[in-house]
């Protein structure tokens, strides 16, 4: 069991992260777990959601989702409580899996005859008493309702852009999805938090697209970049985070770096938040 030695602030409350993209291959789950790693190390309690049918988040915490698994999928379809699902992730004291399988293929189409089906996630982390600081819900590469379900459980979107041709393709309509839902579902959800991923600074199309996202976004946008890494795209096929596997390689420093900028900008940002926003049924760490 691995645990950095430091330490960040820790929310006054917790903060439900949405790592969206329909887009394939920008590094979503890659994001979600190192993120989620970092912040585990640093003293946080953080559960993943994966709510891709693929399970790829599942995968790179080592957590075993196969099809007898408790899984996700229980969860949303027949009310199974949260609590009986999630694992703790063996290498990384703090951090928790709520697995996906492969049934949560089809739950798109069960869900469409589910009363309330928009907000079954949102109920389910409603009722889990486990003390949390952070929980990041990886979604599908796609605008269905299980992202729709994610979107209405979380209060912030994190999302992670590759820093490639037509990096901003294709995300006007997630933008478009994110007022819906918080037009007609859950006005607290907004975008808080852009990403840029597989940055080659080597090459100037890295440049800019990183000045055309940062121009676009402004301060949502972190600072930090996730440089385009061998260690990184390794690591899921060993069950670990990059952080547990090459502690000390860029990708490592890189998303321990970004981990930081989110842990420092909730923290200022709950001076201003709006009375209505502090309050969330997911019990905060103490």
């Amino acid at each position: 069991m691995y645990r950095s030695g430091g330490s960040l602030p820790r929310p006054a409350q917790t903060r439900i992260m949405v790592v969206a993209n329909q887009k394939g291959g920008v590094g979503k789950t890659t994001t979600t777990v190192n993120l989620a790693a970092s912040l585990a190390l640093h003293g946080a309690r953080v559960l993943v959601i994966d709510l891709d049918p693929q399970g790829n988040a599942s995968t790179a915490l080592g957590i075993d989702h196969h099809a007898e698994v408790p899984s996700i999928y229980d969860v949303l379809i027949d009310s199974r409580p949260l609590s009986d699902v999630v694992q703790p992730v063996r290498d990384v004291e703090g951090l928790f899996c709520a697995p996906a399988t492969i049934d949560l293929a089809g739950a798109e189409i069960e869900l469409v005859s589910v009363v309330a089906r928009e907000s079954r996630l949102q109920r389910a982390i409603s009722a889990y008493e486990q003390p949390l600081d952070y929980v990041f819900i990886d979604c599908p590469p796609s605008l269905g309702l299980l992202t729709v379900n994610a979107l209405v459980a979380g209060a912030e979107v994190v999302i992670p852009i590759q820093c490639e041709y037509y990096a901003l393709e294709g995300l006007g309509q997630l933008l478009r999805n994110v007022e819906l839902v918080r037009g007609h579902l859950n006005p607290r959800l907004h975008v808080s938090t852009i990403l840029l991923t597989m940055y080659d600074g080597r090459t100037r199309l890295a440049s800019q697209v990183a000045d055309e996202v940062r121009s676009h976004f402004g301060a949502e946008v972190l600072r930090t970049n996730i440089p385009r890494s061998v260690r990184i795209s390794e690591a899921p096929s060993y069950g670990q985070t990059v952080l547990t596997y090459d502690p000390g390689s860029s990708g490592s420093l890189s998303y321990l770096e970004a981990a930081r900028e989110i842990a420092l900008r909730g923290t200022s940002a709950q001076q201003g938040v709006p009375q209505q926003d502090q309050h969330n049924p997911v019990k905060g760490a103490q």
